[in-house]
């Protein structure tokens, strides 16, 4: 089968695969500690787009944010693709939140309903000092009205201080206008992040053709991976119905990548 042509039903495949055949999170309500997220309808592009369900690398990405290994105390933020949002609101309710939080995903009356559902439905974890923005973004398109919302008059360095990517890279055909995006919306200073998580089910040659593409732009990215004693679930607030077990297997399952501006930008 082509890369190019994978749908989702490919993808659901290969992520039940990899998870021994053990369903990806598809109820409509997620709780994650405190958060309770819904997801969107199975229907439309919700489901074609794949927001119909909670997928491993927001898991991953999670408990990463729990052991305060995001870098993101009084940074700006935004999500591309955010789904659910898991990530983002999870970041803004940490002791030492970002000071804006910005959620954005492809502007369909469902996926949008559901994710400001969520940012509406949780605005009362949000820590003092950090604002969460809701706004419906398609990847390669004009990016001022998002930029707007920084305030900033710096228009040198005007952009996100983190751009986080939550299982993004298996649409494959759009690796394109992704990174056209994350050109025009990272900030260019060299404390500028882009998270980026994936499953083990995109394929890894996938991968490569984003992380090429980025470095084509000016960006640089390491891989990380755990050490053998991380590679437990390491974070404390209850997921859901998910045993440590369960989230193991799905923090394993996944590929993290911390992209930054090489010193030629």
């Amino acid at each position: 089968m082509s890369l190019t042509n994978l749908d989702n039903e490919d993808i659901l495949s290969d992520a039940l695969e990899f998870l021994g055949g053990k369903p990806v999170i598809d109820d409509s309500i997620v709780r994650y500690g405190p958060l309770v997220l819904t997801l969107a309808p199975k229907e439309g592009k919700a489901n074609t787009l794949l927001a119909d369900h909670l997928f491993s690398p927001a898991l991953f990405l999670a408990e990463r944010i729990e052991r305060n290994l995001f870098d993101a105390s009084g940074r700006t933020v935004i999500e591309l693709g955010a789904g659910s949002a898991l990530p983002s609101l999870l970041l803004s309710m940490r002791p030492d939140p970002p000071s804006l939080v910005v959620v954005t995903d492809y502007p369909d009356d469902i996926i949008m309903g559901n994710l400001k559902k969520n940012v509406e439905s949780n605005h009362g974890l949000v820590t003092a000092g950090c604002t969460v923005k809701c706004k419906g973004y398609e990847w390669g398109t004009d990016t001022s009205e998002l930029l707007k919302l920084l305030g900033s008059t710096d228009s040198n360095n005007s952009g996100y201080d983190v751009v986080i990517l939550s299982d993004l890279l298996h649409f494959f055909s759009s690796h394109d206008v992704l990174v056209s995006s994350i050109q025009e919306l990272l900030a260019k200073t060299s404390s500028a992040r882009v998270y980026v998580g994936a499953g083990n089910y995109t394929h890894a040659p996938v991968c490569d053709n984003f992380l090429q593409k980025g470095r084509s732009i000016g960006l640089q990215f390491d891989e990380i991976g755990d050490k053998d004693e991380d590679r437990k679930w390491l974070g404390t607030l209850a997921v859901s119905n998910l045993d440590q077990e369960a989230l193991q297997l799905r923090k394993n399952n996944c590929r993290y990548w911390v992209g930054r501006w090489s010193e030629r930008v």
